[in-house]
């Protein structure tokens, strides 16, 4: 449990056992709103298992031959796979959230449905158990490893915690009102429950998407790209450069940086060594000395190079 792929094992098969129980219990009751639950679930945990192979892939956690192959034909890494699965991810639930939102109106204007209360109160007490000890187990975790998709799979059980307790209030709610005057709103209860879950569901994923699609766009982030430019112009006014040019991108969980400085001509020859010397200072001042930080430094005195 301390690494990103013990987290998110964890979490799968947790998930799956969710979505199944949900999908029973959701048909037993004649409950929509469990079954969406658990669909939910699934839709979740089968997204979590291409996360888990793309975190494998990224950590080059591959047996050395398979390693080699894939390195052969992507020398440029996987960072890229990452906000492509996020991404996906947060579209698949929102769109999932959606047409449950559709199926629940179409459910209120026929009339709503009848439910056995009984077993719906006792999924949601289980799930909502689950769903806040798994929600709590990977926030802990990540404060240490510090990754994208266990904090999406964290965010992903708090919100089936409150979800399900929203869900759990309702079925209680419908179970007290039966025999009273109220009970004519029984019918009514899973569909208006499932519809307001669904409302809050859709918009929840959206920065995920947002975050995801300006990765996949190679959005410059202005922090990083602030912190370069303040050490470039440190180095072009030590060294006696004429400038330099920086490009600099975000995907997932990589940094791409290139730094390409403008030297002035007729310059006398220096050792390697010494280029050598003002990269890693550079390097040492960028920090974040990792894999997944990519770092070109090239020195030319022809402007077109860096262009």
């Amino acid at each position: 449990m301390n690494t990103e792929q013990g987290v998110l094992r964890l979490s799968i098969i947790m998930t799956f056992i969710v979505a199944a129980v949900g999908v029973g219990f959701g048909i037993l009751s004649g409950s929509a709103s469990i079954i969406f639950d658990g669909i939910y679930s699934l839709t979740d945990a089968s997204m979590t298992v291409v996360a888990l192979i793309v975190a494998n892939l990224i950590t080059a956690r591959l047996s050395e031959k398979r390693q080699a192959r894939l390195v052969k034909h992507f020398t440029m890494g996987f960072w890229h796979l990452e906000p492509m699965v996020l991404g996906l991810n947060g579209v698949l639930l929102t769109g999932a959230a959606i047409y449950a939102l559709v199926t629940a109106i179409g459910s209120i204007m026929a009339g709503g449905r009848d439910l056995n209360f009984g077993g719906a109160i006792i999924y949601a007490v289980v799930v909502v158990t689950a769903a806040v000890a798994m929600a709590v187990n990977n926030y802990r975790a990540n404060r240490k490893i510090k990754s994208g998709f266990v904090a999406l799979d964290a965010q992903g059980w708090a919100m089936s915690a409150a979800l399900t307790g929203a869900l759990l209030i309702a079925f209680i709610f419908g179970w007290l009102i039966q025999g009273t005057e109220w009970q004519w709103m029984t019918p009514y209860v899973d569909p208006v429950a499932l519809a307001l879950v669904c409302i809050v569901v859709i918009p929840l994923p959206i920065p995920t998407i947002r975050r995801a699609l300006a990765d996949i766009l190679l959005v410059t982030p202005t922090d990083l790209k602030a912190h370069i430019d303040q050490i470039a112009a440190r180095t072009v006014e030590a060294q006696g450069f004429l400038g330099y040019r920086a490009y600099v991108a975000r995907v997932g969980r990589g940094r791409q940086i290139e730094l390409f400085f403008i030297v002035p001509t007729g310059l006398p020859p220096r050792p390697l060594e010494d280029w050598d010397a003002i990269r890693d200072q550079i390097g040492h001042e960028i920090g974040g000395e990792s894999p997944d930080r990519w770092l070109t430094i090239a020195f030319t005195t022809d402007l077109e190079w860096a262009e």
